[in-house]
């Protein structure tokens, strides 16, 4: 329940916010899409922390390219 609560908030930053700002996106997928895999295959506890170390590594030092959910 809490998980998909946390994935209507990435849907709606995809549809809000993200249209809206320029692209930045360093990894593919996106940190979004990569917060809606991993909440809906982990679940709320473990996914929230795997997008937030995902989120953590997207700055200009971090990595790029593709970078899926574990």
């Amino acid at each position: 329940m809490i998980a998909r609560g946390l994935i209507w908030v990435c849907r709606a930053w995809q549809k809000g916010p993200s249209q809206v700002l320029p692209p930045s996106c360093r990894y593919q997928p996106s940190c979004s899409a990569y917060a809606i895999t991993a909440l809906s295959r982990y679940g709320a506890l473990r996914g929230s922390w795997l997008a937030m170390k995902r989120i953590g590594r997207c700055h200009p030092w971090g990595g790029h390219g593709h970078d899926p959910v574990p």
